[in-house]
């Protein structure tokens, strides 16, 4: 068919079956690489924006009056990840963001919908969180970068795969990853993704080579930036869900424990050289932290309350090796927002914010912490 600015037209959907009443083609463009060019007439495979139209949504049809036959709609795979956007509540409240209540939250996420079909949004029973359900770890922190950058100020939760029950079984999704490495590097990718619970498919090339994996969606999370590490920066990968299969088993996620700050403050050097004695930090000094807030990782396997905030004692007696000038802290790994979705467990959040990544507890004090885990070993 054929598109003519200025003619009438209207709009059906096949999964509705509602043709709208005739409206008038105002004006077309069509792209031209990322560029908009003004056109009088469009046919078969041109991309093309029109205006003119009231509330089309995805899957609609224009056609002509005389003709209103739907286009039958493109089949979208259904999530397999879900994770809870809720409105932050950290001491850092409001401080860095531009949208910061559960209306702004809740327009946001519901303004997804017009555009990203495979997402899907539920209300929960607190009116400040949401279930926010999309096709992978990926696209949902797609999500969470645009939010963020458009100065939305939230909290999410670890992401969590969808399951379902086949037959009787309890079963996850696959996904069929695909990635091109160099020879060199493809030893480690089969390693890193054997202790996921990935089964190598097929494997082809010489001088860069072509891996298939079978792998659980819970297996590729926070694996992207482990894979670029591991391949430095010369891989590209893919993943595509393939089929819900019997649960796989575990898959390590993490063996060690958190370093949680004692009190609200900003970290000092002294603090922080102590402070990583037992673990690796993923703050510097002069930064603001809170009670509850994640400060780093410890060696051990459970969580750590530290004081990075502490003071050094001023005395009247000179001794240069105490001195902080000569505290030396060991490099800091700041973690990216895929690394922080992988590090969060269970009884964790990440605060999210235009300016700042921060991992927390739930519960923020170290006592009822405390009197919670009691009380479940009880």
């Amino acid at each position: 068919g054929t598109l003519i600015a200025g003619m009438p037209v209207v709009q059906t959907n096949i999964q509705t079956g509602v043709v709208s009443m005739v409206q008038r083609l105002n004006s077309m463009y069509l792209f031209d690489g990322l560029k908009r060019v003004p056109a009088e007439k469009a046919s078969m495979g041109d991309i093309v924006a029109m205006s003119g139209l009231e509330s089309i949504s995805i899957g609609d049809t224009v056609c002509a009056p005389e003709a209103p036959e739907a286009l039958p709609f493109v089949s979208i795979s259904e999530p397999t990840v879900t994770m809870t956007f809720s409105v932050n509540n950290s001491p850092f409240a409001g401080r860095e963001g531009d949208f910061v209540t559960s209306r702004h939250l809740r327009a946001r996420l519901f303004r997804e919908l017009q555009t990203d079909v495979s997402l899907r949004v539920n209300e929960t029973d607190s009116p400040d969180a949401f279930e926010v359900r999309g096709r992978g770890e990926l696209h949902l922190s797609i999500l969470i970068e645009n939010m963020r950058r458009q100065g939305y100020e939230f909290q999410v939760s670890k992401p969590q795969v969808l399951y379902k029950e086949i037959d009787g079984k309890q079963c996850e999704p696959i996904e069929r990853m695909v990635a091109d490495v160099p020879q060199a590097y493809a030893g480690a990718v089969i390693e890193k993704i054997g202790r996921r619970r990935g089964v190598l498919e097929s494997m082809h090339g010489l001088d860069r080579v072509r891996l298939e994996f079978l792998i659980p969606s819970r297996g590729l999370f926070g694996y992207r930036s482990e894979f670029m590490t591991d391949t430095r920066g010369e891989g590209v990968m893919s993943a595509v869900f393939e089929r819900y299969e019997p649960v796989k088993g575990d898959i390590p996620h993490r063996s060690v424990g958190a370093l949680v700050c004692f009190e609200d403050g900003e970290s000092t050097s002294y603090g922080l050289f102590y402070a990583q004695e037992r673990g690796t930090l993923f703050i510097g000094p002069q930064v603001k932290v809170y009670k509850g807030m994640i400060c780093g990782q410890n060696a051990r396997p459970d969580d750590l309350v530290v004081n990075v905030c502490k003071q050094k004692h001023v005395t009247n007696m000179r001794n240069a090796s105490a001195s902080e000038d000569s505290m030396r802290l060991v490099s800091v790994h700041p973690l990216t927002l895929e690394e922080c979705l992988e590090f969060i467990d269970d009884d964790e959040l990440l605060e999210i914010t235009p300016k700042t990544l921060r991992m927390r507890k739930r519960e923020l004090s170290h006592e009822q912490r405390a009197r919670d885990a009691h009380r479940a070993k009880a």
